[in-house]
């Protein structure tokens, strides 16, 4: 599975108006939190082939305005680190900090 990043405005829309499944992960490469959260998902997505639900990634700090478009499309505060899934322009789950975690993030896709 490959990460896709998240780098225009246009790109979060695209996200927002699917009616599909989403993962969008926030990350700041200046947060030892963040990168501590990344690693490990990114651990866990390689150990999980079968996911294929489409996961986003946004660098808070080179994509602060789409950082802040996915806030304010999706209605949640923003965080870093945060994932969040998506759906139909919702975000039905959302974690942050320590609570970010690939397992309970996949428990709210069905």
């Amino acid at each position: 599975m490959n990460w896709i990043a998240i780098n225009s405005e246009e790109e979060v829309q695209k996200i927002h108006h699917s009616g599909e499944y989403s993962i969008i992960y926030k990350h700041s490469p200046r947060c030892m939190t963040s990168l501590m959260a990344y690693r490990q998902l990114k651990m866990d997505v390689s150990a999980s082939p079968e996911i294929s639900t489409p996961i986003y990634i946004v660098d808070v700090i080179s994509n602060r305005k789409e950082s802040m478009a996915i806030a304010d499309s999706f209605r949640v505060q923003h965080q870093s680190p945060q994932i969040l899934v998506v759906k139909n322009g919702e975000c039905i789950y959302d974690a942050s900090h320590e609570a970010v975690s690939l397992r309970d993030t996949l428990s709210h896709i069905s």
